[in-house]
């Protein structure tokens, strides 16, 4: 796996020791969407293959942050949620409460990789702030390339996924994120419409097909 004890305090977690930039995930929590499946984002998703990629590694990092709702609280979360209801997308709801779209930072994330001895990563991520965020501040950290989290339900496909690709040598029934990676596009509408919100208004790397309102896979890049 990569890791080693660390020798000075046994309760501090064990420091990665690095060949290649292993895989990272900087992940925000979602209450709604990891917890009780949600389908109006795909947080749970994207967590879940996050570990499925990881896992199939052998070794990587998820850093988990205590920013639920883009940084808002959950109980401001459920009342922009409301306003979603009433035709105001993900965006607007979060201004129409006098909050950023989104507000969530990640110099703690920078010093737990730091702390973990982590400078150079893969970044399981589309979003695009997050990436300056964690190269910003005068930080050495080097974020080699994104890799996109792309939701199995947009491919044509997706119902004949092999077991292979799906969950590598473990029964989906074993995993205890196999519901999230099962989620099948007919039940996904909602989260397609979130997505479309953070590709257009939020700058996040997912393509939109010019000729239907179908969102395509997002293209991997490298950073400079």
């Amino acid at each position: 796996m990569g890791f080693e004890p660390d020798p000075v305090d046994s309760f501090v977690a064990p420091r990665v020791s690095l060949v290649n930039a292993p895989l990272v995930r900087i992940h925000s929590e979602c209450f709604t969407g990891e917890t009780v499946s949600s389908v109006r984002c795909d947080c749970g998703y994207q967590l879940a293959e996050a570990m499925r990629l990881i896992q199939r590694e052998g070794r990587g990092v998820i850093v988990y942050l205590r920013q639920e709702g883009r940084g808002i609280g959950l109980l401001e979360k459920l009342k922009a949620y409301n306003l979603q209801d009433m035709g105001h997308d993900t965006v607007d709801a979060n201004l129409l409460l006098n909050h950023p779209a989104d507000a969530r930072t990640y110099g703690a994330a920078r010093a737990i990789l730091a702390d973990l001895g982590v400078d150079k990563l893969r970044l399981l991520t589309n979003n695009t702030d997050k990436i300056r965020q964690l190269q910003g501040h005068g930080t050495k950290l080097d974020v080699v390339c994104h890799v996109p989290m792309y939701p199995r339900w947009w491919s044509n496909d997706n119902e004949s996924s092999s077991s292979n690709d799906t969950l590598d040598d473990s029964p989906a029934s074993e995993l205890s994120y196999s519901r999230h990676l099962a989620l099948q596009k007919n039940v996904m509408a909602e989260a397609d419409l979130y997505l479309k919100t953070k590709a257009q208004r939020m700058g996040h790397m997912l393509s939109l097909n010019p000729t239907s309102q179908l969102l395509l896979r997002p293209l991997a890049s490298k950073l400079d």
